[in-house]
């Protein structure tokens, strides 16, 4: 199997050896080499990092890249087998070689995220809760115009509590180029509805927080075969300080 599994980063930062990995420097254009792939060259969007995210990557990587199977992983997250405790050694061993993924590419369409599960949230007013809801209503009526085949799975992913988050997957390159094709139409149409000049730096990342919901509505439709695994984080999470700030977006709008 051809499989080459994404790894987005800004900055230079530990990579696992195996060659199945390949390191790409997300919005490079006009940066500082870091000695890593860019996503400026050929058909790109390298530019738009700054509002799309790692979703520069993939569009790179469906206009520019041939292989039989891609996945995108972040520099401080990999799908992993099971590892508790924080020792880093350890969690850098539990990451997924190739190995791995053979096996599970021999048995499912698509490796997913586990879900992660709002509780007292639905997907949908989670979004609204964290982030600017219009611009949520906006892609829901864009997919109805564009995709009303996929308006009903949209209504099921949004009103779930479920979510696979992070905008990681591995999967056939084919269907890859099918999900960004529908992606980027969608997301690309949105850009020019909305005006996001007046957005917080980091809400200006609207398109690439609206992804990780869409990739769910394109797999609810697709009804492939998904298999969830483990994520792995390669940095200290501060689990009080995410709760807080869920509280008050909550609470506070």
């Amino acid at each position: 199997m051809d499989i080459k599994i994404l790894v987005a980063t800004h900055k230079q930062y530990w990579m696992p050896e195996d060659k199945i990995y390949l390191p790409i420097h997300v919005g490079r254009v006009e940066k500082a080499d870091l000695g890593y792939l860019g996503d400026d060259t050929g058909d790109n969007i390298s530019a738009k990092n700054a509002n799309y995210c790692e979703l520069t990557g993939l569009y790179w990587a469906w206009k520019n890249l041939k292989c039989d199977y891609i996945g995108l992983c972040h520099y401080r997250r990999y799908f992993a087998h099971a590892v508790s405790g924080s020792d880093m050694e350890k969690k850098k061993l539990a990451i997924l070689q190739r190995t791995d993924y053979e096996k599970l590419l021999k048995q499912y369409d698509v490796i997913l995220p586990k879900q992660r599960n709002y509780f007292i949230e639905t997907v949908r007013s989670q979004y609204e809760h964290a982030h600017n809801k219009n611009d949520l209503a906006l892609t829901e009526q864009i997919v109805a115009e564009l995709y009303p085949e996929y308006s009903e799975a949209f209504c099921k992913v949004m009103g779930g509590t479920k979510l696979h988050i992070f905008n990681m997957f591995v999967m056939k390159k084919e269907k890859f180029d099918e999900y960004c094709q529908w992606l980027f139409t969608i997301l690309f149409e949105l850009e020019k509805r909305i005006d996001i000049s007046s957005y917080s730096q980091y809400e200006a990342r609207v398109f690439g927080f609206l992804s990780e919901r869409l990739l769910n509505v394109w797999l609810e439709k697709q009804k492939l075969k998904v298999k969830g695994i483990d994520v792995v984080f390669l940095e200290k999470i501060d689990w009080f300080d995410k709760g807080m700030k869920f509280l008050k977006r909550k609470f506070r709008g």
